[in-house]
């Protein structure tokens, strides 16, 4: 089973919000990434380095985005994707 990314626990930090339209750019770009099938590079909150990868499925249910880097299969909560960028 594919690891599910968590940020280290700590009862002070809280996950920072945003409007809805940063939330809704955020999913655009997700969407647009798995429908072309580029690689994108995601800022996560409560992680240290950025997940960087193809996204291979948008799981509405769980709201788990999957990011395939290398064969192996990440899936990152999509409240904690900060930013969405292009690979250097």
């Amino acid at each position: 089973m594919p690891p599910v990314l968590k940020p280290k626990k700590k009862f002070k930090d809280k996950r920072p919000t945003r409007d809805e339209a940063i939330l809704e750019e955020i999913g655009e770009r997700i969407v647009e990434a798995k429908e072309e099938e580029n690689e994108v590079v995601l800022t996560v909150w409560g992680l240290d380095e950025p997940v960087q990868g193809r996204i291979v499925n948008l799981d509405a249910r769980t709201k788990l985005v999957h990011v395939q880097n290398n064969g192996e299969t990440i899936k990152v909560p999509f409240m904690d994707i900060m930013k969405v960028d292009n690979p250097d």
